[in-house]
């Protein structure tokens, strides 16, 4: 059984920084796609990064400020966020996937974690 559990939310100004991590138990996910997704309230969700091997995939709102990594020796994909936006405020959720390719869909996700919420002041 795959576990997903995200950390490193919080409350921060705008143009901060805040890394989240998603420790994964019961599959290595360096043989999978993992991605991150966040919904905001009243929004529908939506793909944020993705990562499988060394190909990363970044949504158009967030390219150049976010960098999604892995670290193997821990099984833990990380999103590094810079440069904070009051719109990046949502529940963020990491995911992981069989698919061979990175996939923005969600429904392509089979696994998904509890979320972790991050709030971006003005």
């Amino acid at each position: 059984q795959v576990q997903l559990v995200e950390s490193g939310g919080g409350l921060v100004q705008a143009g901060g920084s805040l890394r989240l991590s998603c420790a994964a138990s019961g599959r290595t996910f360096s043989s999978y796609v993992m991605g991150w997704f966040r919904q905001a309230p009243g929004n529908e969700r939506e793909f944020v990064a993705g990562i499988r091997w060394s190909a990363t995939h970044y949504a158009d709102s967030v390219k150049g400020r976010f960098t999604i990594s892995g670290d193997n020796a821990k099984n833990t994909v990380y999103l590094q966020m810079n440069s904070l936006k009051p719109e990046d405020t949502a529940v963020y959720y990491c995911a992981l996937s069989r698919a061979v390719m990175i996939t923005t869909a969600g429904n392509a996700y089979d696994y998904w974690g509890q979320g972790t919420q991050v709030t971006v002041s003005s």
